[in-house]
């Protein structure tokens, strides 16, 4: 089986990516769609969030409020880095065991979806790395089209390395600009060479 990251900045179409690659066969998993299961009502992470910032971050129904984590978390560098000590290692878990019950069913292609792929210094675990990429001004529309303020944009934006440092470091480079069936032949050459 052949592993493959997919990494990029926040709103640079990493999950637009991954459902062409998953369309044309390859089997993909998101971390950020990970992190969100390890939040969940029930969860020792989500426990161990709460121990570490307070009960005030449950909403009534126990689940994590989520958008005021993060407005915690990107104002912190040390609440980010508490942040990331509980989800990373549970995160990387939870990825690596779908990728080794991948591997016994003999899948040609897996991608992992890891904003964060070289932060975490994840490079190596991977024999292809793609990183989806646009403009800085394309991607703040995309994140104001969500609902992110400026101030809110640049806090995320701060927490990654910058996308040119990831494009450097990857194999492929996805330019997510413009239409959907440029970012289409795209893949399919990347999956040619893969």
């Amino acid at each position: 089986m052949k592993l493959c990251g997919l990494t990029g900045g926040v709103g640079m179409g990493k999950s637009t990516a991954a459902d062409f690659l998953s369309r044309r066969g390859a089997r993909v998993v998101d971390t950020d769609e990970l992190a969100h299961q390890l939040v969940r009502p029930g969860q020792s992470a989500l426990a161990e969030i709460q121990n570490a910032f307070g009960p005030g971050l449950l909403a009534p129904d126990g689940t994590l409020k989520r958008e005021q984590l993060a407005g915690v978390v990107f104002a912190d560098t040390a609440a980010r880095q508490k942040l990331e000590a509980i989800l990373h290692p549970r995160i990387r878990a939870a990825w690596q065991a779908q990728v080794a019950q991948w591997r016994r069913e003999n899948v040609p292609l897996a991608v992992v979806v890891i904003p964060l792929l070289f932060e975490t210094g994840a490079e190596n675990l991977f024999e292809k790395i793609v990183c989806a990429a646009c403009t800085p001004a394309a991607q703040r529309e995309r994140l104001h089209a969500r609902g992110w303020p400026d101030g809110e944009i640049a806090r995320r934006s701060a927490a990654q390395l910058p996308v040119a440092d990831k494009i450097t470091r990857a194999h492929f480079v996805l330019w997510t600009e413009g239409r959907l069936e440029t970012l289409a032949r795209q893949i399919d050459i990347v999956w040619g060479r893969i």
